[in-house]
């Protein structure tokens, strides 16, 4: 939205077309910072009520991790570590942030962001992910080339 720096499922309108095309579960930025209309504890509450979707908080620290459970998400992803201006911009994946949510959450944790070897998925999932998402690595070919030809692994 306009004037907003959050843009995953921004509002409960956004969340309502997301399930009407027919999304199982209902995924949102759950940072800290400004919403446009419904808090994240009233947006994640309308989910659950009044859409009957499962909620997958994408977040960038801890904190807004255990935020995220408390209010009642059901999943928590690193996928926005790095992309806030309060959490470390990594070369690869955020280890240590998977590692702390995996710890401190009770939920299943999923691993995004970053990842472009299947030894970085592998570490993922002996730190105890329960799923590693792989974005950029393998849907996007121009990234893919400018890899390959620099000599990184893809």
């Amino acid at each position: 939205m306009e004037g907003y720096e959050v843009y995953i499922t921004p509002d409960f309108a956004a969340a309502k077309e997301v399930a009407e095309a027919g999304a199982d579960v209902i995924a949102l930025d759950a940072t800290a910072r400004p919403r446009p209309r419904e808090s994240l504890a009233e947006l994640i509450g309308l989910i659950h009520t009044e859409l009957g979707k499962p909620v997958f908080a994408d977040v960038s620290n801890l904190n807004e991790g255990l935020v995220a459970v408390q209010l009642g998400a059901d999943y928590i992803a690193t996928t926005l570590s790095g992309y806030t201006p309060y959490s470390p911009r990594t070369r690869g994946p955020d280890f240590d942030l998977i590692r702390q949510l995996v710890a401190d959450v009770g939920v299943p944790v999923i691993a995004e962001g970053r990842f472009w070897t299947l030894e970085e998925v592998s570490k993922a999932f002996d730190l105890g992910a329960s799923a590693v998402v792989v974005g950029t690595a393998i849907t996007n070919p121009r990234e893919i080339t400018r890899r390959f030809v620099q000599g990184v692994p893809v």
